[in-house]
């Protein structure tokens, strides 16, 4: 089986990673069994925690459900479900942001809060 080699540049800690992926293989994990810490939640495509941004190649993503396929036309992909089929270049994103992408437009009042104290009656 082909190997490519994806180059993985992690926004939030300022780091490039480069990895051999095999075309059969997800991403996330082949990175994580050659010793790359990257973020990531579900594992499922379910979520947008490893979304990333491919700067230069192809891969194939068929079970990102947590994606539009606008914002997988726009060049966005989640890692744990993703297998390369070229050599690519990936940058990580904030999660809050592609979250806000994703689904922004349902939410008219602004980003949830956590942690605020309930009204008490």
């Amino acid at each position: 089986m082909h190997a490519y080699t994806v180059q993985i540049r992690d926004r939030q800690r300022g780091t490039t990673a480069i990895v051999q992926v095999p075309a059969d293989q997800y991403i996330l994990q082949t990175a994580e069994t050659q010793a790359v810490t990257l973020p990531f939640s579900c594992r499922n495509g379910a979520c947008t925690t490893c979304a990333v941004r491919v700067l230069a190649g192809e891969l194939h993503q068929p079970e990102a459900m947590g994606l539009s396929p606008k914002l997988q036309a726009e060049g966005y992909a989640l890692l744990c479900v993703s297998y390369p089929r070229s050599d690519l270049v990936v940058e990580t994103q904030d999660e809050d942001e592609v979250y806000e992408l994703q689904f922004g437009r349902y939410f008219g009042k602004g980003k949830v809060r956590v942690g605020l104290p309930l009204d008490e009656d």
